[in-house]
């Protein structure tokens, strides 16, 4: 009786391996391969945790009501707990916007800001008293030795447009100041669609089997496998210690598809240009509703992680990019509708590795960058809070100039 034949790996033959030992050995090498992923995606998840049971800060904003603007819930109350942050408390107010108490009317002797801008304003992904908006207040009262309060009126998603169409609201709560906080993003963001997720078709000709065909497509699945792999810890560790080192951190942003980066040229394309005419439309509506209510008008840019890593390259910094670009072209826009812009992008220089202080992964300021901006901010207010508020407020020039 004739015995069957197992073949053997053609290189456990050259190695005179048998057949069955070839298999052992190379279940174990997987076997390892599985516990040092394993393990590391637990040491991740010490590192990175993440609560289960918290939402996220958009849960207390309505983000599509038919309308393409973003609002706030009142009394809408959510925890979060980010994996590159920490555990963050969203208390919105009966006006909808994230502050700690409602508005009320001014009390005499008091210097009241409001402040405009979008997620970076609201202090996403940051605990609400760490936000630079909360740690104004406190610091500018202990350098003028005024009574300071802050009010946030920033929203994730509201367009430059969004914002001046709301500007009755800031004018409305009588500040001594409105002080917008500018993004990169907020000037190129081409489309202002705020995300959504859409379930699937089911229209009449959707089978069964016509969906399972469409789940398994090739590109379908890779594009599962990728948002699965994006998902693990280990990816987000791996990138929150590699991203450390600018020279490894900006290139990969720049080369990411989601990332523009025409405001980082140092020549303006054609694109880029039209973003800030449509920008310096919106600004002018801020400042003109400011002006024919005798308020001082002012901005900022809050810098985002690519351009601060950049800020700190210094000599290594590409020729064909100039982290100072979009500052200077702000700058123009602001001062020439009678605003004042204030620069604290130059201060970023006098911190080893600003980008360290926001999230690698997320992007958004972390809690020590608030701190930060807060800081810049007082020692550029202090001697504005300080002075008597003029009826009528005169063009200013930037608080700094130049870089």
């Amino acid at each position: 009786m004739t015995q069957p034949v197992v073949a053997e790996p053609a290189h456990a033959k050259a190695a005179g391996i048998p057949a069955r030992d070839w298999i052992k050995g190379s279940a174990l090498g997987l076997l390892t391969v599985l516990l040092l992923a394993g393990s590391a995606e637990l040491a991740a998840r010490i590192l990175f945790p993440a609560k289960s049971g918290t939402g996220a800060g958009e849960d207390c904003m309505v983000l599509h009501d038919g309308t393409g603007n973003v609002k706030g819930i009142p009394h809408c109350v959510v925890w979060e707990k980010p994996l590159e942050g920490e555990l963050s408390d969203y208390r919105f107010n009966s006006s909808g916007y994230r502050n700690d108490s409602d508005f009320a009317p001014k009390q005499p002797g008091t210097y009241r800001i409001v402040v405009l801008g979008t997620s970076m304003a609201t202090g996403l992904r940051v605990p609400q008293e760490k936000t630079f908006s909360a740690l104004l207040p406190a610091e500018l009262s202990r350098r003028t030795g005024r009574k300071v309060e802050v009010y946030n009126l920033g929203l994730p998603w509201r367009s430059p447009e969004a914002i001046a169409q709301h500007m009755k609201e800031a004018v409305a709560l009588q500040p001594d100041l409105v002080l917008w906080a500018i993004t990169p993003k907020d000037v190129w963001n081409k489309s202002w669609v705020v995300p959504t997720f859409e379930a699937p078709a089911r229209g009449p000709n959707a089978t069964i089997w016509s969906r399972i065909r469409a789940a398994m497509a090739p590109d379908a699945l890779w594009a599962r496998l990728s948002k699965d792999v994006s998902q693990l810890r280990t990816v987000t560790m791996l990138r929150h210690y590699l991203y450390a080192s600018p020279s490894l951190y900006v290139p990969s942003s720049l080369k990411g598809g989601d990332y523009d980066d025409e405001f980082l040229q140092s020549k303006s394309t054609p694109g880029w240009l039209r973003q800030l005419a449509a920008f310096d439309s919106s600004a002018a509506s801020v400042a003109a509703q400011c002006r024919e209510a005798g308020i001082p008008f002012a901005a900022v840019l809050i810098p985002d992680r690519t351009q601060v890593a950049l800020v700190a390259m210094m000599a290594d910094r590409p020729d064909d990019l100039d982290p100072y670009k979009l500052d200077n072209d702000l700058r123009s826009i602001i001062t020439s509708h009678g605003g004042t812009y204030i620069d604290i992008l130059p201060d970023f220089r006098t911190l080893p590795n600003p980008q360290m202080d926001y999230m690698a992964v997320d992007g958004h300021p972390n809690a020590a960058a608030h701190a930060e901006i807060a800081q810049f901010l007082t020692g550029q207010l202090a001697d504005k809070v300080s002075a008597e508020r003029t009826a009528v407020p005169r063009p200013q020039a930037a608080l700094r100039q130049g870089h």
